[in-house]
């Protein structure tokens, strides 16, 4: 389950770090470059809404195995893409996997292990998404100017292969479970606490994916740091989402609710202080990794969050978290491109670091989460 995060979100976030080169092959602005991830998360989202349906009577093993295909062929496609067009084509394709896998994971995880252990199992699985932050941000920008974007490109198209694989061998039979319906989706999201729950996690997502997206435009505009520089200060993102992302199960043992509700302030300060020094170059790679080990913890805890407020339906729950992230990454994405292009960088940057620290008092003062399932028994 890890490594399919980690292929399918490297997949996913690769266009952030070779967004500058891949805009200029195609002739495209950075702004409208970006709507590649627009694109896979709009996918994802209506995935996550539908695949638990669709797929209600099959098992969860081969329905997992297919969007690894699906990551293979999404790759291969974007490496060898013309023109704007074929290329989001092929991230349709890695949005409609990215959807289903995580609608599914939170689920899956449920059923590996005892219930006491699902808030670390979740960690560890996603550490597949800090360790795709680490390759497909600094490892991908650094590797795009030497053998090219494309072929970046088939290196995820690899990945993917190898993940099949490693599934393959290691994933048991997983019956489907729950009522798994369209209806089932309206019943949880009228259950208490949901509406406020999934708001808050879409603004909250979709004012750092609007950072996120661009901040390799912020880093060579702003703080003025050339690719290597790009490179070494996204790495420090990733090492620290990775670290960040461990820590969260331990936080989230405390408190559920102090830990959904810190991340977002600790990450909204972060990148308003990176716009207060005006990218100044080492306090901005400090900061830069505050956000990204405050981040780590965020899928964390909404993850763990679902499965405590919709324990019987964790598999459609978590269809609602994934179409609330995927909502928010497009949102970001868009709403950053637009900023982007009107205001540059710094004005991306500002704007999403209001978000995310108004979001963070809102949840402070309403949020309310459920216990764990034993704490409730």
């Amino acid at each position: 389950m890890t490594l399919g995060v980690f292929g399918l979100v490297t997949a996913e976030f690769l266009p952030v770090s070779l967004l500058t080169p891949i805009a200029n092959d195609l002739n495209v602005s950075e702004g409208l470059a970006g709507q590649a991830i627009s694109a896979t998360a709009i996918l994802a989202m209506i995935t996550s809404l539908l695949i638990a349906t669709l797929t209600r009577k099959f098992d969860r093993r081969h329905v997992l195995l297919s969007f690894s295909v699906l990551l293979i062929i999404s790759s291969i496609m974007v490496a060898i893409a013309e023109n704007f067009a074929f290329l989001l084509f092929g991230r349709v394709l890695l949005g409609i996997a990215l959807g289903g896998f995580w609608t599914m994971s939170a689920a899956t995880i449920m059923r590996l292990v005892p219930e006491k252990s699902v808030p670390r199992a979740l960690a560890i699985m996603f550490s597949g998404v800090s360790a795709a932050t680490v390759f497909a941000a600094p490892v991908g920008s650094f590797l795009g100017d030497i053998i090219s974007w494309r072929a970046v490109f088939m290196l995820a198209a690899g990945i993917g292969a190898i993940t099949f694989i490693v599934q393959f061998m290691t994933l048991p039979s997983l019956p489907p479970r729950g009522r798994a319906s369209l209806r089932t989706l309206i019943d949880l999201i009228n259950r208490p606490g949901m509406k406020f729950g999934l708001f808050s996690l879409v603004i909250i997502i979709t004012g750092h994916f609007a950072l996120f997206t661009y901040v390799r435009p912020f880093l060579e505009n702003v703080t003025g740091v050339a690719t290597v520089g790009v490179s070494g200060v996204l790495l420090g993102f990733g090492i620290a989402n990775f670290i960040g992302t461990h820590l969260a199960g331990s936080l989230i043992a405390k408190s559920l609710r102090m830990t959904i509700a810190l991340m977002p302030l600790i990450m909204g300060l972060a990148t308003l202080g990176m716009v207060m020094i005006n990218g100044a170059l080492n306090p901005t790679i400090v900061l830069v990794a505050i956000w990204g080990a405050a981040f780590g913890g965020v899928p964390v805890a909404w993850s763990t969050w679902i499965t405590r407020t919709v324990p019987d339906e964790a598999e459609s729950g978590g269809g609602l978290v994934v179409a609330g992230f995927q909502t928010a990454i497009a949102s970001g994405a868009v709403l950053g491109g637009l900023l982007v292009d009107f205001t540059g960088a710094m004005g991306v940057f500002a704007v999403g670091g209001t978000v995310l620290i108004v979001a963070s008092i809102v949840v402070t003062m309403v949020l309310r989460p459920a216990p764990a399932v034993s704490e409730q028994a």
